[in-house]
């Protein structure tokens, strides 16, 4: 491989901003696996963000890639895999499609096939196009794709900041997590968090059902383990908090220590035959009998959490402690209480 621009390069990120910034080029935020493509003729190569390549892993969308392209390119975008009969993205099956065999590999790329969407062209030919600006670069990004077929897709993009509201609002419905806004006139820097994201916030009100010793040793909480009561009265987990200073982690762990209790009896008793588990590594740790996968808590306690949006039934994304919730009773903790994003047709954010 001989390209102007050659591998590894990391990708270009983007800091957290809350509102829509003015006068800049805006994109959806795509929830899949960063990927710069490179192709020099019949040699491609798929970079990732912590710069190992995920070649083998997505031998479709080396495919796509080599009947897409031009000869000589290098595109920076995101791998995704779009649900169809769901209609959003899902990122939980595109994680499945990182593994070792080689065998399984070959066999989910025909039954979970991925996509890539494409967002910025940082070289063509023999030229290095990263010192461009990005309007210039986004407009030779569109004639390279312009007869582009699935699954390989251009990123809808728009200038209009009303336009960039609409999206941050409608396009969640089809799994999509946000807003990416750029400079118009930002050349490409490599790992730099020159970009600016913009994503949704929200708080729900949970129950603390048990926790996880800190990695640092048994005197410190790691993270709580959170639940939502489903209509049934099954206490469901939906994700930890976990991001507290050292001193309160002690705090913690000495202060939840009146709530810890036998697994008997608890909502999470796996081996009781209750399938709603957090991970299923935890399952097999219950029946082998081994040391619990966490310390079990009486469901007594009610936090208030900020998270940014749901992956099915669980927050896509670690949560974020706000207060305790003293005057909240654990039953009220519900499902209900969360704000359901109005369903879109993912077709159109892809083809639009």
């Amino acid at each position: 491989m001989d390209l102007p621009v050659m591998p590894p390069v990391k990708p270009m990120l983007a800091k957290p901003v809350k509102g829509i910034p003015e006068g800049q080029f805006y994109e959806p935020k795509w929830d899949g696996f960063r990927s710069i493509i490179f192709r020099d003729g019949d040699e491609v190569e798929i970079g990732s963000r912590n710069e190992k390549p995920m070649t083998r892993y997505f031998p479709e969308v080396v495919e796509a890639a080599l009947a897409n392209f031009p000869e000589r390119a290098v595109i920076d975008g995101e791998i995704i895999f779009a649900d169809t009969e769901a209609n959003r993205l899902d990122f939980e099956v595109l994680q499945q499609r990182i593994h070792p065999a080689e065998s399984r590999v070959r066999k989910l790329a025909v039954e979970t096939p991925a996509s890539f969407v494409a967002f910025d062209l940082l070289a063509l030919g023999d030229e290095d196009l990263m010192g461009q600006p990005l309007e210039q670069r986004r407009a030779r990004l569109e004639e390279t794709l312009a007869q582009a077929q699935p699954p390989i897709y251009l990123t809808r993009l728009t200038r209009d900041t009303t336009e960039a509201q609409e999206w941050f609002e409608q396009f969640e419905g089809a799994g999509l997590d946000g807003l990416i806004a750029k400079d118009p006139s930002g050349i490409y820097q490599p790992d730099k968090r020159v970009q600016t994201k913009i994503k949704h916030e929200r708080t729900a009100d949970c129950v603390v059902a048990g926790y996880r010793v800190h990695k640092s040793g048994p005197d410190a909480v790691g993270s709580l383990l959170l639940g939502l009561y489903t209509d049934d009265g099954t206490l469901a987990s939906v994700g930890v908090i976990g991001a507290f200073p050292m001193q309160r982690r002690r705090e913690l762990l000495e202060e939840l220590q009146p709530l810890v209790t036998d697994i008997e009896g608890h909502p999470w008793n796996w081996a009781a035959g209750f399938e709603g588990t957090p991970r299923k590594n935890e399952t097999s740790r219950w029946n082998a009998g081994k040391d619990l996968s966490f310390v079990p808590l009486r469901p007594e306690r009610v936090v208030e959490v900020k998270y940014d949006y749901m992956e099915g039934a669980r927050f896509r994304h670690t949560a974020q402690f706000v207060r305790w919730r003293p005057d909240r009773e654990p039953e009220s903790c519900t499902y209900e209480q969360l704000e359901t994003p109005v369903e879109f047709d993912l077709r159109e954010v892809l083809g639009g």
